[in-house]
């Protein structure tokens, strides 16, 4: 019995595009770019999965980027554990060096059958979001993403940043609400990964709230893919770990320097 409402909490946690979305995707929510920056034109197209761990419990997540070779994106991600699952999908473009969002849609699949979604209108004030069965009309601030696009926007920055461990903010539209995010650099760090130790800068994301806390670790080599995410709710760890990736179809590697010392 203890065990089944175990699993159930942690299915309910990862799966749920509400609460669970700030475990599972803290990554996604903690994706980094430099405040200020020249951005690069294109992102190279790639796929990667993760291991998701909490209460005991593991979850399989693979994502992947793809692109029409005409400045037009779509990043999908998900995963599924016993009879539950989710999938997202952001579908945006990248002018003059910055992601331009479409559409974003989250659905879970099986007993927890969830929809989120988020349209992006060009030149409209507002933006058409879909939370637990209702629409929203959204400010469409400057700069405004989705949840899973914001990634690819602030990886695109980076690549081309000065200083890519500049503290960061970024603004999401989410449910019911539009959110300004703050991340701070903590300091670079090696760390041992399935494909080989690899160098990583290391951020973590300002709560009001000191019960959480939320931290990711990126690889500058590997295009600043996230590596580590660590997310910590109500005493909750959940922790996601890279481990396997490809960039235009090559498997990323292990830091040669690093591998060496």
């Amino acid at each position: 019995m203890a065990r089944k409402s175990r699993q159930r909490a942690f299915l309910s946690g990862l799966i749920s595009p509400d609460r669970g979305a700030r475990a599972l995707l803290a990554g996604a929510l903690l994706a980094l770019a430099p405040l200020h920056a020249s951005a690069s034109d294109t992102l190279r197209p790639y796929t990667a999965q993760y291991d998701t761990s909490a209460l005991g419990m593991h979850l399989t997540l693979k994502r992947e980027l793809k692109t029409d070779g005409d400045g037009g994106y779509t990043l999908t991600n998900g995963g599924k554990i016993l009879v539950v699952g989710f999938h997202e999908v952001a579908v945006f473009r990248v002018e003059e060096g910055e992601v331009v969002p479409r559409s974003y849609v989250y659905q879970g699949t099986g007993l927890i059958n969830r929809r989120r979604e988020v349209h992006f209108t060009p030149d409209s004030d507002s933006v058409r979001s879909l939370y637990k069965g209702e629409w929203y009309e959204l400010p469409n601030k400057e700069g405004t993403l989705d949840r899973l696009s914001q990634q690819e926007h602030l990886r695109l920055l980076m690549l081309s940043a000065k200083n890519p461990r500049d503290d960061i903010e970024i603004t999401v539209a989410d449910g019911r609400k539009v959110k300004d995010y703050k991340i701070e650099f903590r300091g670079e760090q090696v760390l041992e990964t399935a494909m080989g130790p690899v160098e990583t800068l290391h951020f973590e994301r300002l709560h009001d709230d000191p019960e959480r806390k939320s931290e990711i670790w990126v690889a500058p080599a590997w295009d600043y893919l996230m590596v580590k995410t660590i997310h910590v709710e109500d005493d909750k760890p959940v922790e996601v770990v890279l481990t396997s990736a490809s960039i235009e179809g090559k498997p990323v590697s292990a830091d040669a320097e690093v591998a060496g010392t």
